[in-house]
C-alpha cells in the first residue's frame, strides 16, 4: 500500500521538507491551469449553444448529459490506459481531445453534430481530471502530497469563478465563434508544458494492474468514495436546483450563493491539504460532513442563512475533497496512482450527475427544499461510513510536527 513520506521522521528535529514548487509540479500547475481555463468556457456556452441550434431545452440538458457520460466512462477506463501507454502519452491524448473538437463547433450544424463533438470533448476531459490529479501524486515530495493536491485543486476550480461568467459574456458581444476558438485553443496550449517536464514518472508503463471493478471491490477504497460521492450528490442538487429555489438577483441570489461556495471550497480544500500533511485527514471527514449539512439546510431559506449555508457548504466539501483524494492515494499502491484518482473523479462526477438526476423526481413530489434537505439526511448517514472506515484502517504512520 502507498506510505506517507512523514513515517519515521522524528517528532522534533526531523528532516526539511522539500520544496513543493519543484519545476515539474509548476509546469503541470500550468497545464492545469490553461486546460481549465479551456473546459470552464464552454462549460454553460455549449448547452445555450445546444438549444440555438434547435435543440431547445431538451438539447441543452443532452448536450450535458453526454458530456457527462463519456468523461465517466472515459474515467473508468483510465487506469488501463494509463498502464498500457503511460502518463505522457494518455495526457497529451486527453488535451488533445479536449481541445480539437472544440474548433469544431461552429462547423457542427445541428444538435446531432454538438453532441458528436461534445462526446469527444468528454474523453478528453475524462482523460486530464484522472491524469492531473495521478500525476501530480507522483511529482509531489511524499510529506507534502496533501498541499499538493490543494493546488491541484486550485488550478481546476479558481477558472470557474471568471470563466463562466466570461464565457457567456463573449457569446453576447463576440458571438459562439470566439468562444470555441478560446475554449479549444487553451488546452492545446498544455501539452507545451506537460512536454518541459523531464520525469521518468511520465513515461512509465507499469503504473498498476488494478482496474476499476477491482478498486470498487477493496472496501477501504469503497467506503471512502460512497462518502466522497454523498458530497458531490449534494453539489448537484446546489447546482441544478438553487436557481430555481431563490430569487434570481440581489445579494442573495443564487449567483452570490454560488460564488461563495465556489470560493470557500477552493480555500477550505488548501488548507485541508496542509493539514492532512501535518495530521491524519481522516480527522477532516466528520466535521466535512456535518458542515456541508448544516449548509444544505441554511442553503433554501433565502436572505443571509443563503450565504452562510453556502459558506458551510463550501468549507465542508473542501475539506472532503482533499482529504478523500489524499486517503485514497494512500490506500493504493505506489504504481496504482491511475486507479485512485479514477475512483475519485468517477465519485465526483457520477454523484454530481447522479444528483441532479434523482433527486428531480424527489422534487416532483416534496417540492425544491425537499431535496436539500434529504441530501443533508444523506450527509449525516454518510458520518456512520466515517466511523465503520475508522474501525477498519490501519494506524496511520506518523506525520511529522516541526513544520
Amino acid at each position: 500500500m502507498g506510505r506517507r513520506g512523514g513515517e519515521g521522521a522524528k517528532e522534533t528535529g526531523g528532516p526539511k521538507r522539500k520544496a513543493l514548487i519543484s519545476g515539474p509540479v509548476a509546469s503541470l500547475a500550468l497545464a492545469m491551469l490553461v486546460s481549465a481555463f479551456g473546459f470552464q468556457l464552454l462549460l454553460s456556452v455549449v448547452p445555450l449553444y445546444a438549444a440555438a441550434v434547435g435543440g431547445g431545452t431538451g438539447g441543452a440538458g443532452l448536450a450535458t448529459a453526454t458530456f457527462m457520460l463519456t468523461t465517466v466512462l472515459t474515467q473508468v477506463a483510465m487506469p488501463r490506459l494509463l498502464g498500457r501507454f503511460g502518463y505522457r502519452r494518455v495526457l497529451v491524448a486527453g488535451l488533445l481531445f479536449l481541445g480539437l473538437p472544440a474548433l469544431l463547433y461552429p462547423l457542427a450544424g445541428g444538435v446531432a453534430g454538438v453532441l458528436a463533438v461534445t462526446l469527444a470533448r468528454g474523453v478528453g476531459f475524462g482523460i486530464v481530471t484522472v491524469g492531473f490529479a495521478a500525476l501530480i501524486v507522483e511529482l509531489a515530495p511524499p510529506e507534502r502530497r496533501g498541499e499538493a493536491l490543494g493546488l491541484f485543486g486550485l488550478a481546476m476550480t479558481l477558472p470557474t469563478v471568471l470563466c463562466n461568467p466570461l464565457g457567456l459574456w463573449l457569446v453576447e458581444v463576440s458571438g459562439y465563434t470566439t468562444v470555441f476558438l478560446l475554449g479549444g485553443l487553451f488546452p492545446l496550449l498544455a501539452p507545451l508544458a506537460v512536454a518541459g517536464i523531464r520525469t521518468g514518472s511520465l513515461d512509465r508503463e507499469a503504473v498498476g494492474g488494478a482496474g476499476f471493478l477491482e478498486g470498487l471491490r477493496r472496501g477501504p477504497l469503497l467506503r471512502l468514495a460512497l462518502i466522497f460521492a454523498t458530497v458531490t450528490s449534494a453539489t448537484g442538487v446546489v447546482v441544478t436546483f438553487l436557481p430555481l429555489t431563490l430569487p434570481a438577483s440581489g445579494l442573495f441570489s443564487p449567483a452570490s450563493a454560488l460564488l461563495v461556495f465556489g470560493l470557500t471550497s477552493t480555500f477550505s480544500r488548501l488548507w485541508a491539504g496542509r493539514f492532512g500533511d501535518r495530521r491524519d485527514p481522516h480527522i477532516l471527514l466528520v466535521p466535512g460532513l456535518f458542515a456541508a449539512a448544516v449548509g444544505m439546510v441554511a442553503l433554501p431559506q433565502g436572505g443571509p442563512p443563503t450565504l452562510g449555508g453556502a459558506l458551510l457548504l463550501g468549507a465542508g466539501v473542501g475539506l472532503l475533497q482533499n482529504s478523500t483524494l489524499v486517503l485514497i492515494m494512500d490506500r493504493v499502491a505506489d504504481d496504482e496512482r491511475g486507479l485512485g484518482s479514477t475512483l475519485w473523479n468517477v465519485s465526483f462526477d457520477a454523484g454530481t450527475g447522479v444528483g441532479a438526476f434523482s433527486f428531480g423526481f424527489i422534487v416532483g413530489v416534496g417540492g425544491l427544499s425537499s431535496a436539500f434537505y434529504i441530501s443533508a439526511l444523506i450527509l449525516l448517514a454518510a458520518i456512520g461510513l466515517v466511523f465503520v472506515d475508522l474501525h477498519h484502517k490501519k494506524p496511520a504512520p506518523h506525520r511529522p510536527s516541526d513544520y
